[in-house]
């Protein structure tokens, strides 16, 4: 037996290199037009660091550093010569980790190479000189400048990714023979703010805020509006001092990628490698930390941090509040955002139903206190999981350009740019006015750099920010029922005087769970001294699910009877065998499967033909008749045991077919879990509440859709050949 992880990771380690061409196309759109227009050697290609990476291990704005430096053009040829130039420098200085020592031997027979590699700095406190490390060379010890060190200070935490020139001059002492004799940090020598701010007058907001998407690499014709706001929500801690975000959702949907790839003014560390002394202060030798050198500090993988240092909450949680930490005792400030990225792995009814939004954070962070600090959460189970068409081909700003950009505005407040035009609810605290606030603030400098834009536009931003951090409020109130006694009323009243309510999409879709733990009508309609109207929580989306009454199936008469095969709640499921005719229609899997599988906890479905494209949209098919069927708050584990194809081309498709089914039916509360067995040639469903089916040929009943209705349901396809169904109760049926 074989995971599909491993089996699909082999085939990636043991198969040839991908060759990436660029999507040249002659007809830019009109944006890509406009973009160069106004920032001529400012914006980038995007799909061109793809084509430029190769087996470099850098982030992309190290890449998009180059490409700016000859590639920031329209023009073919000098796209073309620039990615050629890009290459050449990446093959000649690139520093790769297993090259090492082949590199060391060049520096050593040249006497000088440049080289690009990642350059950390410690103080040698016996000798009192700087000491550089470079990661990929592996050599430490290099002496560096004072000066170069007190003006590039993040070589001290976390390193930098430099262009150096090494120079070999050995020694008869037991020094190293390593000199370095040049550095120089990658990142943009000027920027031009003015310009920035003008030219966004040139461009609508619908095309600022694509311009954007594009700059951070993503295709905005793959995005909602909504989807678009999530997604820049991300650069807000880049343009807001101390601001604390959360973001928690499915694997695989880029939430680190914004932190390790889009600029160089962010340091992301994984949850379990976080540290009083890595973050804050080391006592030891009075060394800053993290918080004190770089704009955002990004915790990867924070949900699955299970170990925790009590004093590292307490001092976080001061920090978060107050912007400062203590060594010894003498208080410091620091500016750094805190993000912290999780992955969820139950769907939101189930979070709902058994615990909160909260579920996956480690028990010290799931404080009341702590959260409290939290400005936004991020719904990232809203994002889709990134596919290839999902990325950008478009031009966007250099992404060294653009952290600039976002550095300088974190010296302006765009916070109260909406009072002039709305207000907030008078029973709102000040810690929830405040994450408010600098969620709109943010979102303001990111979408209209000058400040400037119109009430309906501010209007969008407010609900979306009061909604972020009404999710993070609402939250704390399950976690602590002491703070449910003076609820507030999260909302905005316009200038007009009228009151405008905001509730999470969650709370909307699944009041019944929501407000599980509380009496939400009772305290949050009759709000002490407030003038507010009565607030009526939304009805429920879902119903309970009835397989009839989602579509009512074409007859299917195995006994010649006049009942359907799908029966009402008194109606026993038909037992025995039924025979399927080549071109026979009304089939479909919500007739002859999904009766037997509504209330099964666990179904393991075995068929070794789960190969070609429409083969594994049957199997989404069914695992969404299953996903309707259950309870919001349910969740099915469904087992597919399936066999690899032994057709070379066709393995790495057919693998990745898997992976994406199985992360979308997690979405919806699904787990399925894919075994690849060889030599299978049974096909068959087993439930854990009493049903085995036979499935004779398998899943793969039909033969292709010849139109649109056909391939909308599977009623109105015919039956490719003869093939069987047997029904059977198993001896551990729950009845």
């Amino acid at each position: 037996m074989t995971n599909l992880d491993d089996a699909l990771s082999g085939l990636r380690a043991t198969g040839a290199e991908e060759v990436y061409v660029p999507a040249f196309t002659e007809d830019e759109s009109g944006l890509d037009q406009k973009v160069n227009e106004h920032f001529a050697g400012s914006v980038v290609r995007k799909d061109l660091v793809k084509a430029v990476r190769g087996n470099a291990v850098v982030p992309g704005y190290v890449l998009e550093y180059l490409l700016g430096q000859y590639a920031a053009s329209d023009d073919e040829e000098t796209i073309q010569d620039g990615i050629e130039m890009v290459r050449s420098i990446l093959a000649e200085h690139y520093v790769n980790r297993n090259e090492k020592v082949l590199v060391q031997h060049l520096i050593r027979e040249k006497g000088r190479h440049r080289i690009i590699d990642r350059v950390t700095v410690d103080l040698n406190t016996k000798q009192d000189f700087y000491e550089a490390s470079f990661e990929n060379l592996d050599i430490k010890g290099v002496p560096i400048d004072a000066n170069t060190v007190t003006n590039n200070q993040k070589l001290l935490v976390g390193g930098v990714w430099c262009i150096c020139d090494i120079e070999y001059q050995p020694s008869d002492g037991p020094t190293e023979p390593w000199v370095l004799a040049n550095l120089k940090p990658i990142q943009i020598a000027g920027v031009d703010f003015d310009r920035y701010n003008t030219a966004r007058a040139s461009f609508t907001t619908d095309e600022w805020i694509d311009v954007l998407m594009q700059s951070i690499g993503l295709n905005p014709e793959q995005f909602s509006r909504r989807g678009k706001l999530i997604a820049l929500t991300r650069l807000i801690p880049f343009v807001e001092r101390n601001y604390n975000l959360v973001e928690l959702g499915p694997k695989g949907t880029g939430k680190s990628h914004t932190f390790s790839e889009l600029s160089p003014n962010g340091a992301l560390i994984s949850g379990g490698e976080v540290t009083v002394a890595k973050l804050f202060v080391n006592n030891a030798n009075g060394k800053l930390g993290l918080v004190g050198y770089w704009d955002v500090v990004a915790f990867d993988e924070f949900a699955s941090n299970r170990r925790t240092d009590q004093n590292l909450v307490n001092i976080m949680k001061n920090y978060m509040a107050n912007k400062q930490f203590n060594r010894g005792n003498q208080p410091l400030g620091a500016e750094a955002s805190m993000v912290f990225i999780g992955n969820t792995s139950h769907t939101v009814p189930y979070m709902l139903q058994h615990s909160d939004l909260f579920d996956e954070l480690p028990d010290s962070y799931r404080d009341a206190a702590w959260l409290d600090r939290i400005h936004h959460y991020i719904p990232g189970w809203e994002v889709s999981p990134i596919r290839s068409e999902m990325f950008s081909d478009g031009y966007g700003f250099v992404v060294d350009y653009l952290a600039e950009i976002l550095h300088s505005k974190r010296n302006e407040d765009f916070s109260d740019k909406y009072q002039s035009h709305f207000s907030l609810g008078a029973d709102i605290s000040t810690r929830d006015r405040d994450g408010i606030n600098k969620t709109f603030s943010g979102l303001m400098k990111l979408i209209h750099p000058t400040g400037v834009a119109t009430p309906k536009e501010m209007e969008e931003l407010l609900g979306y920010a009061i909604e972020g951090r009404k999710r993070v409020k609402d939250q704390i109130l399950r976690i602590d029922a002491t703070m449910r006694d003076n609820p507030a009323r999260f909302g905005y009243r316009d200038s007009l005087g009228e009151w405008h309510d905001v509730v999470t999409v969650e709370e909307n879709q699944y009041p019944q769970l929501y407000r599980r733990d509380w009496d939400a009508e009772a305290p949050r309609s009759g709000i002490a001294g407030s003038d507010l109207p009565t607030y009526t929580p939304p009805a429920p989306l879902h119903q309970p699910y009835s397989v009839v009454s989602v579509a009512p199936p074409l007859p299917i008469l195995p006994d010649g009877s006049d009942s359907p095969v799908i029966p009402d709640a008194t109606t026993p499921l038909f037992e025995g065998i039924r025979d399927f005719k080549a071109g026979q229609t009304g089939v479909s899997y919500e007739n002859v499967l999904l009766p037997y599988l509504v209330g099964a906890a666990k179904i393991t479905v075995i068929d070794p033909y789960i190969r070609m494209p429409h083969q594994v949209r049957n199997v989404g098919d069914l695992l969404g008749l299953i996903a309707l069927a259950k309870g919001p708050a349910d969740e099915v584990v469904v087992e597919l045991v399936t066999t690899q194809t032994d057709k070379d081309h066709m393995k790495k498709d057919q693998l990745e077919r898997l992976v994406a089914l199985r992360e979308a039916a997690l979405s919806f509360g699904v787990n399925l879990d894919i075994r690849l067995v060889d030599g299978i040639h049974d096909r068959s469903i087993v439930t854990d509440h009493g049903w085995r089916i036979l499935l004779g040929r398998g899943l793969d009943i039909w033969e292709p859709p010849t139109n649109a209705i056909a391939e909308a349901r599977q009623e109105f396809r015919r039956i490719k050949s003869d093939t069987t169904f047997t029904y059977a109760r198993t001896p551990n049926e729950g009845a």
